[in-house]
């Protein structure tokens, strides 16, 4: 299994398919995949059957995981990076590549 650099909460820019340039919040991160589910990015219709937790049905929109690669992190300037590590005492901390500032 491979270290994922993107955590949960982090802001993150979609650079690579129909929803380039869009920016959103981490929600979930599903390891096994090595994807990630991000507030308001690729969004998808699904039909509900009615059941007890939703008794009327119908169409929901949700959000649909994608991939990890065709992300970036944002740092707090807005600008995109990518994300290494430095030791701060005997802490392990994440750093923007671009700016050197601790994530």
């Amino acid at each position: 299994m491979t270290k994922l650099k993107i955590k949960t909460g982090d802001t993150v820019k979609v650079i690579a398919g129909d929803q380039r340039g869009a920016e959103g919040k981490v929600l979930k991160i599903l390891r096994s995949d090595n994807k990630v589910i991000v507030e308001g990015i690729n969004m998808i219709k699904k039909h509900m059957k009615p059941s007890a937790q939703s008794p009327q049905g119908g169409i929901i929109e949700k959000e649909a995981p994608i991939h990890i690669s065709n992300l970036s992190l944002l740092t707090s300037k807005g600008d995109t990076t990518r994300v290494g590590y430095k030791m701060e005492g005997d802490k392990k901390v994440r750093i923007a590549k671009k700016t050197n500032e601790v994530i």
